[in-house]
């Protein structure tokens, strides 16, 4: 590495194989660069996120984490975070055990294990039902798909649930402008058995057209279901979320989510990381 550029890794994450799960660019020792020449780099690699770990900005936390997608810079990620904390270990510039990250969405905390890592989302959100009519017409879903009440839930990014069937999963193609149009970074269609939801999320408010895992939809989920009355309204209830299968991604995210008197008060969510590439990258001018 030279002063002229920034050792990077990427990583799959939500899956313990390679080309699979969530593709994310590390960037390593980015603390200097602007918030222009960061989003540039994030545009270069054009991953649905790249993060980039930094010294921390919060006496109680063990590092910064910057995040962005090609279009803009966000609070918060859920894969991002996994994986950032995945490479720091590997690189030994963290330590096993508990961590917290500073970022857009306050102090969070993660569990970071050579195999796993557990990220808690931030302060749980929810809005009253959604009229269903805007957002099955931005997916190219009818009523007869609908399978719920839709409504927006957020643990640090705010995302529209689309309750539907599962046959109509596979059939949903989504308009980014419609999409985009609609509150929230975007829009999870998702269809719910009880213990596991398949979803597909489309991140157009994000500029991320699909998404094959995303965390932070993923504990927003677990919000939706305690508020939609679909889980226990006291206790922890784990749950799984399915994504990406559609894109050739499989991905698994391992959740949970708190509550009490009928309220989330804490979701996590769980998943592996996988190395696929590493090198240097120039920075931007």
């Amino acid at each position: 590495m030279t002063s002229q550029t920034l050792a990077y890794e990427v990583v799959d994450v939500f899956t313990d194989r390679a080309f699979a799960g969530n593709p994310l660019a590390v960037v390593l020792d980015a603390d200097d660069l602007t918030t222009q020449q960061l989003q540039s780099i994030a545009r270069e690699f054009n991953l649905s996120e790249t993060s980039f770990p930094m010294m921390s900005d919060a006496d109680v936390a063990d590092y910064r984490l910057r995040i962005f997608t090609p279009a803009q810079e966000l609070p918060f990620a859920g894969h991002p975070s996994i994986g950032a904390a995945d490479v720091m270990l590997r690189r030994g510039r963290v330590s096993a055990g508990r961590l917290v990250q500073s970022c857009g969405a306050g102090l969070l905390p993660l569990e970071v294990a050579a195999d796993v890592v557990t990220l808690t989302g931030g302060t749980p959100t929810w809005s009253e039902a959604i009229d269903p009519a805007a957002l099955l017409s931005a997916v190219g879903l009818d009523r007869d798909d609908l399978d719920g009440v839709p409504r927006r839930a957020g643990c640090g990014i705010d995302w529209t649930f689309l309750p539907v069937q599962r046959a109509a999963l596979a059939r949903a193609e989504a308009d980014p402008r419609a999409v985009a149009a609609i509150s929230g970074t975007g829009v999870s269609v998702v269809s719910w058995d009880g213990s596991t939801a398949h979803a597909r999320v489309f991140a157009a408010g994000a500029g991320v057209p699909e998404d094959p895992a995303t965390g932070s939809a993923g504990v927003a989920l677990g919000v939706y279901l305690v508020v939609s009355g679909l889980v226990a309204s006291d206790g922890t209830t784990a749950y799984d979320v399915v994504q990406g299968v559609e894109m050739g991604r499989p991905s698994l995210l391992r959740c949970a989510v708190v509550a009490e008197h009928g309220k989330p008060v804490e979701t996590r969510v769980s998943g592996s990381t996988v190395p696929v590439a590493r090198g240097e990258i120039c920075i931007p001018g």
